[in-house]
């Protein structure tokens, strides 16, 4: 199999290349690309989104139609890694862009897609994801969450939980169930939900970190417009699992790049430190290189799928289920080679030693957000093995 590029993309490349050496500079570039979302640098990041928006560098596999560039997946994937070497800022319309936009694109109406592509292409609206609830993580279709169409408006009473940066944000999609006679998976509804309403309540939650980057979101008869359902009543299980596919799908290519980054930190602490003469220590820095060399592969698979059906498979959860781990053992090696120093707390400190413990707290989180990893299992056993379901 050849893993190399087209030449045709290297002009497309040396494009990206040049906007980011000129517009990632100074207190964008200052940013960094960790997962440290905090409240005082938000409003930075969202001038970033806005940078990007103007130079024409968000939604570009949307169709032109709408706003986007409509390039090739394949052009969508050298974006992805060019912007993780540069190190660019980890963006504050993530949601926006990679979940909210392409679903619109795909289910939205006219009226749906006029009134938020623009604002998301411009980096001017900020989204967050309202589908996890207090009693419906993994088993998402037990949600709670209901909707009742009164008049012209549909209006909603529930809780959603793990809500990332909903307090930080404009509008919310959410899901919630409009026939609780139907069976689980076959009465909910895909609703887009403004935030700024006497409705809504947003509590923060405080992570491991002491940092607020999710949040509860109470639903207390909020409302939005009759024509803000995205399909048709019942239709928001089938959209839902669309929009986790977009997840899934090349949004990690970036993040593979920062792994990549990662793991030479790491082999560069062991060999600082004398442990590379250690065959344990070597063996599980060799199974680490070998675990990221086989997920790039895999991810070239998933491209392979977005290029011939223009949406991830099922497959996508082997890579979901992949980098979730292989990031956790990464991190947990890292822990092992710092030793008592990595015991210390540098949460209010700055430099290699503070990025690298943040890297390993927030990585517990990783085999549990985008679906966990026990979702991934029935994934792959049902739609890519043909098991039967449980």
């Amino acid at each position: 199999m050849d893993f190399t590029y087209p030449p045709e993309l290297d002009t497309f490349r040396a494009e990206i290349r040049s906007w980011l050496e000129q517009h990632l500079t100074g207190e964008f570039l200052e940013l960094g690309n960790g997962e440290d979302l905090g409240a005082d640098t938000w409003p930075l990041r969202c001038r970033w989104e806005q940078e990007m928006g103007a130079g024409g560098w968000i939604g570009l596999e949307w169709p032109t139609a709408y706003g986007g560039r409509e390039v090739s997946a394949m052009e969508s994937l050298v974006f992805a890694e060019e912007y993780a070497r540069a190190s660019g800022p980890t963006r504050a319309g993530t949601f926006g862009e990679g979940l909210i936009g392409p679903t619109l694109v795909h289910f939205g109406s006219d009226i749906q897609k006029e009134r938020f592509l623009g604002p998301i292409l411009r980096g001017e609206e900020i989204w967050c994801q309202g589908f996890s609830e207090p009693g419906a993580g993994s088993d998402l279709a037990g949600l709670a969450t209901k909707a009742r169409l009164e008049g012209d408006q549909w209006v909603i009473d529930g809780q959603k939980v793990w809500t990332s940066q909903a307090h930080l944000s404009e509008w919310i999609f959410v899901l919630a169930r409009t026939d609780g006679a139907a069976a689980k998976h076959k009465g909910i509804s895909f609703f887009l939900v403004p935030l700024d309403q006497p409705g809504i309540e947003i509590r923060p939650l405080v992570d491991m970190l002491g940092d607020q980057h999710f949040c509860e979101v109470f639903f207390d008869g909020a409302t939005t417009a009759a024509d803000m359902i995205v399909g048709e009543p019942g239709d928001g299980w089938k959209i839902a699992m669309a929009t986790l596919g977009f997840e899934r799908g090349t949004a990690f290519v970036g993040q593979l790049k920062k792994f990549a980054t990662e793991l030479d930190i790491v082999i560069g602490l062991a060999r600082e430190r004398g442990l590379t003469s250690d065959p344990v220590m070597r063996q599980r820095l060799a199974q680490s290189h070998i675990g990221l060399e086989l997920m790039r592969f895999g991810l070239f698979r998933t491209v392979t799928s977005v290029v011939r059906y223009g949406r991830p498979g099922p497959e996508a959860s082997i890579g979901k289920l992949q980098w979730s781990k292989w990031h956790q053992e990464l991190t947990e090696l890292c822990t092992d080679i710092l030793g008592a120093e990595a015991t210390l707390d540098h949460h209010h400190t700055t430099g290699l030693l503070h990025d690298l413990q943040h890297s390993f707290l927030f990585a517990r989180s990783q085999t549990i957000y985008a679906g966990s990893s026990e979702v991934q299992h029935n994934i792959i056993g049902e739609r890519v093995l043909g098991l039967p379901k449980d």
